[in-house]
């Protein structure tokens, strides 16, 4: 299996091919990928390169708006959840300093008369950048589709129905970010863009990066960077995973660290989509991966109490 600075690279089309065995070699590659590193990258991951192109254009056009009308589209009921958050406001588990980015989230959206669009807040419309909703639309819809197979792998992985996840994650919760990581203007306190945190969700399906700055931290507790190649995804392990599989499925520490000095004058793009369940998913750890060598870790919980409970550890709820 080939690796990319220390992270496994898979293929996407192997567990799609129609091929038993391709199917179950990618199954058990995704798996030990996930159980050892937390991090792998995904090859013929099914979102076009020309919409990912169009993605981070249209991301650029909006972070170069004028603040005041970007703060328009900020609506603080909705905790960051739908449209624009303002630099500073955010900041991982355990850190007072505020990461040094804004965002703009974009959430569900409900076609199938199902009770559950009651529960998610539209999505904010920007009237400056016309193609910007349609196309996070149409991006939300690729990275859903990626999601919902890898997740086929991971269950199978896990030795459950190969459907498990599927309608626990149809019409989920999930969120596609834009990040803009300002250009650096004076000498900053910390070396650290974001600071380390783990993920909220099942799993993080990032597409490219415009510019270097993500780094793991492995088992060895080494930094590692890592940049996702051309046409490819990286996708890693978040906590709900995590405590799904009673720590099996390793949710991996990761931070983006600033660039070296010549390169201060310079933005960071970066569009994660976490792909979430619906809210009353239960977390309560899976009985497979509870032993007497792997003790139960976690009380049980639902996937919306548990967002509920981050969302105002990092600042974002009060």
């Amino acid at each position: 299996m080939a690796t990319t600075h220390s992270i496994p690279s898979v293929d996407l089309a192997d567990f799609t091919s129609g091929d038993a065995g391709r199917k179950a070699a990618f199954v058990q590659q995704l798996g030990k990928a996930y159980e050892e590193v937390g991090f792998v990258a995904v090859k013929n991951h099914g979102i076009p390169d020309e919409l990912i192109a169009d993605l981070y254009k249209y991301v650029q056009q909006f972070f170069k708006l004028p603040f005041d009308t970007k703060h328009k589209y900020e609506i603080p009921e909705l905790a960051g959840q739908r449209g624009y958050t303002s630099f500073g406001k955010e900041h991982a588990k355990g850190y007072e300093a505020p990461d040094l980015k804004e965002f703009f989230q974009f959430g569900q959206t409900v076609e199938d008369n199902d009770p559950i669009s009651s529960e998610y807040p539209a999505n904010v419309q920007v009237d400056e950048v016309p193609v910007f909703t349609p196309t996070f639309f149409q991006a939300y819809r690729g990275f859903e589709k990626s999601g919902k197979y890898l997740l086929q792998a991971i269950a199978l992985f896990l030795g459950l129905d190969e459907n498990y996840f599927d309608n626990k994650i149809h019409n989920g919760n999930s969120i596609l970010r834009a990040i803009h990581y300002p250009p650096i203007t004076q000498e900053p306190k910390s070396a650290i863009r974001a600071e380390q945190h783990e993920d909220i969700n099942l799993i993080t399906l990032l597409v490219g990066a415009s510019a270097d700055g993500l780094q793991i931290l492995d088992k060895q507790d080494n930094w590692v960077p890592v940049t996702s190649l051309p046409e490819q995804i990286v996708v890693n392990v978040g906590d709900m995973l995590q405590r799904l599989t009673n720590n099996r499925l390793k949710s991996t520490t990761h931070r983006v660290v600033n660039p070296p000095r010549e390169m201060w004058n310079t933005s960071r793009y970066s569009i994660p989509f976490f792909l979430h369940p619906k809210s009353v998913m239960k977390l309560d750890c899976l009985d497979s991966c509870v032993t007497a060598e792997n003790p139960l870790a976690y009380e049980p919980i639902t996937a919306g109490e548990y967002l509920d409970e981050r969302l105002r550890e990092i600042g974002l709820k009060k």
